[in-house]
């Protein structure tokens, strides 16, 4: 992790400085400083005379930078490195891809440094600033922790390390001051604040809708006690270091974009053009219930705004890449640079302790009404896509690192939401493993403890109290959930739905209602179970047991299922997976 000073630069005042005494001729051996250091590519030099011709990527340069920006990443102040410049001035230029470069170098860091590389030119010679910001935790390379002491880098020890970093700075980037001041505010950004504010649940907050100019910044905590205004604060009402947000419409994939809006203005500024863009061309749907009639949109209007403002609060703001946003057809896919932090992952994203990486603009997100302050954002993407009869989020981490959530809006399932509407007690219609129970009965047919564990990002004991919780829920007077008969009382208890809401949710199950989905339910069940009886197979189907008896036997025949007895009868008698011989 490292820390980036937003504003006025002083690093970038150097990076120019450089780059205007090399321009004018001066040896980089003069001009070079603590924080800024010129070289030519390594591993171009043959004999270490003749210049070998550059290519786009090179391993070899790759591992010397990686030690050279570790350093600078360790430096107060962070720093640079210009690329393309031979110790005598000589212009050697490098072909080598900025991304590329980027990525490798956070790859040999152990994804430890983020570093920004931006291509440019001197006298027709092309060169590449590579920077980093400093660390907020020493980033070791091959072993060693170094930092820069004038013009060159040198050993550093791990205490002495720590206790200079804490004198510098705390532990949240966005907390610490920018380079920006309460007068560099933009009114329109303070306008867009206010109407959040004035939308917020708690008085609190609304009451800051009409605090003072000058006050409402201050109130939000995005200054410090010198007027400067916070990274957040810089952010949120000032402008963003790069384009902060790429909002894509297209209405089929792979169409034209019929509406584009990218910029660096004011995070909130771009925020509200999003959320009026993505309202826009948010699909409305009729739906009723009996005489009822209420319209949704295809993608639930708070999950699209908790997935857009998760991919701006969560993200790495050290990376000049853009949290994209492509609105395609009814899905929406969310990504925003920098992986997962502080031990989140996919597997557990749900129940994971929230850790933000930039606590102070979560919590300013959360108080102007943009964030859930509680850290559940994406429980309530789950909640309400569930609750439309909607795939739950899909979140993964991608190369880069990226992080990417897709939700796949479309019409709502009406089935799927009168049967919520219909479970006691009404907590449960909102009880976040009581859905993701309920989504997966409806496409699998049944669950058990050990399934659902990764389903609900939960350990086995925690799972298995959710279950004794989820079974007590009733709809229209029947329990939700039964168990499916004929399993023994050692293993863990299978569920189904029970069959009033079962009969209610056929056209998902009717899905697997042909032979071909009878067999894979089965061959899913036995292998997650380890066996499988004609009386389990009937009760999971729907079906008699004499047909799922001649469905069983025909499994084994085929040497898909191996009977428990050599002459398949008797009290308990079963079918297990077959085993391979191998």
């Amino acid at each position: 992790m490292t820390f980036q000073f937003l504003g006025p630069d002083p690093l970038e005042q150097q990076i120019e400085q450089v780059l205007a005494q090399l321009s004018r001729g001066e040896p980089p051996h003069l001009i070079e400083t603590t924080q800024v250091d010129v070289k030519e590519e390594p591993g171009r030099r043959q004999g270490g005379r003749r210049i070998l011709p550059g290519g786009t990527t090179n391993d070899e340069a790759a591992h010397h930078l990686a030690g050279e920006m570790a350093c600078m990443a360790n430096t107060p102040g962070g720093g640079a490195l210009i690329l393309g410049i031979a110790d005598d001035g000589t212009r050697i230029g490098t072909r080598l891809d900025t991304e590329w470069l980027r990525h490798r170098i956070w790859q040999l860091t152990q994804q430890k440094l983020t570093v920004s590389v931006r291509a440019g030119e001197l006298d027709g010679c092309r060169l590449l600033v590579v920077t980093t910001a400093e660390a907020m935790e020493p980033i070791r390379y091959n072993g060693r922790l170094r930092w820069r002491v004038g013009d060159s880098c040198v050993d550093i020890d791990p205490t002495t390390w720590h206790t200079g970093r804490l004198h510098r700075t705390g532990v949240d980037w966005s907390a610490q001051p920018s380079g920006h001041t309460i007068e560099d505010v933009s009114p329109v950004a303070t306008r867009i604040a206010r109407r959040y504010l004035s939308e917020a649940d708690e008085g609190a907050n609304r009451d800051l809708a009409v605090a003072p100019e000058a006050d409402l910044p201050r109130r939000l905590n995005l200054t410090g006690g010198d007027g400067r205004l916070t990274n957040a604060g810089s952010l949120l009402l000032v402008e963003t270091p790069w384009v902060g947000i790429d909002y894509i419409r297209r209405t089929v994939p792979g169409g034209d974009s019929t509406n584009r809006t990218r910029s660096a203005a004011p995070l909130l500024e771009q925020v509200a053009e999003v959320e009026r863009a993505a309202a826009a061309a948010n699909r409305l749907v009729h739906v009723s219930a009996g005489f009822a009639h209420r319209q949704l949109r295809a993608i639930p209007p708070r999950a699209l705004r908790e997935a857009v403002v998760n991919g701006i609060v969560h993200r790495d703001w050290h990376s000049p890449h853009p949290t994209t946003v492509e609105h395609i057809g009814d899905t929406l896919s969310v990504t925003s640079p920098g992986g997962f932090v502080g031990g989140v992952n996919p597997g557990n994203i749900i129940t994971h302790p929230a850790v933000p990486r930039h606590r102070s603009l979560a919590e300013t997100m959360a108080a102007l009404n943009l964030a859930e302050r509680e850290g559940i954002g994406v429980d309530r993407m789950v909640v309400d896509m569930i609750s439309q009869g909607r795939p739950p989020p899909d979140i993964t981490e991608i190369d880069g690192p990226y992080v990417r959530v897709v939700l796949a809006g479309g019409d709502p399932d009406e089935e799927i939401t009168g049967l919520i509407a219909d479970i006691e007690p009404a907590a449960m219609r909102v009880d976040i493993d009581a859905l993701l129970v309920l989504e997966h009965l409806s496409r699998h047919g049944w669950i058990d403890a050990p399934t659902a564990a990764p389903v609900l990002h939960r350990s086995l004991p925690e799972t298995e109290a959710a279950f004794e919780r989820i079974a007590r829920a009733t709809v229209r007077g029947h329990f939700l959930l039964t168990r499916v008969e004929g399993g023994p009382n050692e293993l863990p208890v299978a569920y189904r739905l029970a069959d009033p809401p079962r009969a209610r949710l056929t056209h998902r199950l009717d899905r697997s209602g042909t032979v071909e989905g009878h067999r894979s339910r089965i061959l899913s069940f036995a292998e997650a179970r380890d066996r499988i009886s004609s009386t389990e197979a009937a009760d999971l189907l729907g079906l008699s047991v004499p047909y799922t008896g001649k469905l069983l036997a025909a499994l084994s025949d085929e040497g898909l299922l191996a009977p428990s007895r050599p002459n398949r009868a008797g009290r308990s008698f079963h079918y297990v997976p077959a085993r391979s011989d191998e």
